[in-house]
């Protein structure tokens, strides 16, 4: 089922997927571009219904992968609108040899969006290259795994313990303890920053987590702070 969350874009929840057995609940987003075409971002398990919703929004031209680990249901998108181009951020060619890309996820002038969404990849982390979205006409800064947030009784057991020293059950969406420790380059992940708080941030969406819906851009100093230190 589609949920507006702005103006030209909206949201989707999709099934729990199991992560070395944990559950992580899915999301994923559609912006509508000015063109009238449609952007599908981290796409969840396409089902009948998602897909007439989706189809009454408009054409689906652009199917993005936001990083390496977000790439299950993407043959099923691609199968279901083989017009669409389908974008592979970096190292998931490489992962999923199996899955025909149609182009890399460049600069955001590169692509056919560029008048309404801006992209920076955060460089410098070894689990995964994200691509960090911003949709200019909602305000709406778009994340995938570098920040996630769970009910605080999601986990049970030495999984609820896990999460707790993965930061994953904090008051409010954080960046997980794991990946802040995959930034081993913190000058190339500061420049990336950078440039995302430059942007006139009003909300924050992310694939698992509350969204933020006011003071986003105080909220990413907040949730990034530790990577200024």
């Amino acid at each position: 089922m589609l949920t507006p969350f702005d103006d030209e874009i909206w949201i989707a929840d999709g099934p729990e997927v199991a992560v070395v057995g944990f559950r992580y609940p899915t999301r994923m987003a559609i912006i509508r571009l000015s063109d009238g075409g449609l952007f599908i971002w981290s796409p969840v398990a396409l089902t009948q219904s998602l897909g007439a919703a989706v189809d009454i929004l408009g054409p689906v031209r652009h199917i993005v992968a936001p990083n390496s680990l977000h790439h299950v249901f993407v043959p099923d998108w691609k199968r279901a609108y083989p017009h669409a181009k389908l974008y592979a951020p970096p190292g998931l060619r490489q992962k999923r040899k199996d899955i025909a890309f149609d182009c890399d996820l460049g600069r955001a002038e590169d692509h056919d969006w560029c008048a309404d969404i801006d992209q920076v990849a955060m460089h410098g982390n070894r689990i995964t290259t994200e691509i960090v979205f911003f949709h200019a006409r909602s305000g709406t800064v778009l994340f995938t795994d570098l920040l996630q947030q769970f009910p605080p009784r999601w986990f049970s057991g030495w999984r609820a313990a896990l999460a707790k020293w993965d930061l994953m059950l904090e008051p409010e969406p954080s960046v997980p303890r794991k990946f802040r420790i995959a930034f081993t380059d913190r000058r190339a992940a500061r420049a990336s920053l950078a440039r995302i708080l430059a942007w006139p941030t009003r909300k924050v969406l992310m694939a698992h987590g509350t969204p933020v819906i006011c003071d986003g851009k105080a909220y990413l100093e907040r949730a990034f702070a530790w990577l200024e230190r």
